[in-house]
């Protein structure tokens, strides 16, 4: 009889689904290779004024249900370089160990745009950049504003997100080899000032695409039974104060900045 097709879809609209974001505002982060931020605009299309995408999320029963997308090109491939390229770590799960040896990256930042900057700032020709290093700076250092520079990257998507939208995102869902890390995931908390959730099975572009073929084929009675199959398996709470952070994004934004081509 064959192997029945009960539904496709790309991959962040899988992970979207995946995480279970089935209410208008629901977003997730896919932290992988480069970083990929969906949010669920509901079933009228938001045309984006701030340097995002829109995309069809999913079409179920003949509803169509849109999302912003944004995208950072470079995340894990960041920590990638530090392991290939500069030889600092020897896998690239040590870079947290490494990044969590220091209390901080004492001013230095990382700039990850090793192929150009992709979402907000759509700058093919802005080169990588690491500013603020002195005498002591170490590799513990740089190791952890790569992390951070991951988090800038994704907060700069979140902000250009909620001014398109016009309210802030509630909750952020997280996935992505990437998002197992601690200290990356307690950071990006931080700088957004938004509760994160990570889910028990962090691969949600696959699990989204069997939750799709499961509602099709009867295995799910409807989404509120997809809903309840979910699993969180640890979330992150935002505990930096509000200076902190503003101080923070001013430093990055200032990085930004010089990395760019114009």
């Amino acid at each position: 009889r064959g192997v029945p097709i009960g539904g496709i879809a790309g991959d962040q609209q899988a992970a979207l689904f995946g995480q279970t974001c089935f209410e208008v505002g629901d977003a997730k982060c896919t932290y992988g290779t480069g970083a990929f931020l969906l949010l669920n605009s509901g079933q009228e299309p938001i045309p984006s004024k701030h340097g995002l995408l829109t995309t069809v999320a999913w079409t179920i029963a003949g509803k169509t249900t849109y999302a912003l997308e944004g995208s950072s090109f470079i995340a894990g491939a960041a920590v990638q370089w530090l392991r290939d390229g500069l030889g600092i770590i020897k896998r690239s799960a040590d870079v947290e160990a490494l990044a969590a040896s220091v209390p901080s990256s004492d001013g230095v930042h990382f700039v990850p745009a090793l192929s150009g900057l992709g979402a907000p700032y759509w700058d093919p020709d802005a080169r990588g950049l690491i500013s603020g290093v002195t005498r002591g700076t170490t590799a513990a250092h740089l190791a952890r504003a790569t992390l951070e520079g991951i988090a800038f990257s994704v907060a700069d998507l979140a902000t250009a997100m909620e001014a398109d939208l016009g309210r802030r995102i509630a909750r952020l869902r997280v996935d992505g080899g990437a998002s197992e890390d601690a200290l990356l995931m307690q950071f990006q908390a931080d700088v957004l000032d938004v509760t994160i959730d990570r889910p028990a099975n962090v691969e949600t572009t696959a699990l989204g695409a069997a939750y799709l073929a499961g509602l099709a084929t009867g295995v799910f009675e409807n989404l509120d039974a997809v809903k309840k199959a979910h699993r969180i398996e640890r979330t992150f709470a935002p505990g930096m104060t509000a200076a902190d952070r503003t101080g923070r994004m001013k430093g990055w934004h200032d990085a930004i900045r010089r990395a760019r081509s114009t």
